[in-house]
């Protein structure tokens, strides 16, 4: 069974091939109407204040989903195209493993990664980091940032 996410909406779907009906669409999201949804291995809750960005196979972002804003303080148009670290200014996870490098290297999924991010307004931010390499040919990355206290 194929599980899928929406990185703008986080809705959580099954669809057993990966394709809508018999036109061979690529899926979308059926509640917000965004134009792809990306594939995980096993279903996935996110945090309840978790933004999704999706990304290419150079972690450049493609898409971020509406909890990035409250979250980072950017909006979608000023990330586009920029490496999601980069963009973010992530850092600060223990031992200086970064789960976007380590997600692209060995195509593994990173899970609760505590670092930390810079704010649009250039504060600080305590954060847990999810990654997701994509399982299709295209390649990319989802990642999940959601705000933890200190």
């Amino acid at each position: 069974m194929a599980y899928y996410i929406c990185p703008n909406c986080q809705d959580r779907s099954l669809d057993a091939d990966g394709i809508e009906g018999l036109s061979h669409q690529a899926v979308g999201c059926r509640r917000c109407g965004f134009g792809f949804l990306f594939r995980l291995l096993d279903d996935y809750f996110p945090y309840a204040d978790a933004g999704l960005v999706a990304c290419d196979r150079d972690a450049r972002i493609l898409a971020a989903g509406r909890g990035v804003f409250d979250l980072t303080g950017f909006r979608e148009e000023d990330l586009i195209g920029r490496h999601v670290s980069e963009a973010f200014g992530l850092h600060g996870f223990p031992n200086g493993a970064d789960p976007v490098a380590t997600a692209i290297e060995w195509g593994v999924r990173q899970m609760t990664r505590h670092g930390m991010i810079r704010h649009a307004v250039g504060r600080e931010k305590r954060v847990v980091c999810d990654v997701f390499p994509a399982l299709d040919d295209d390649g990319g990355l989802l990642v999940a940032l959601a705000s933890r206290p200190a």
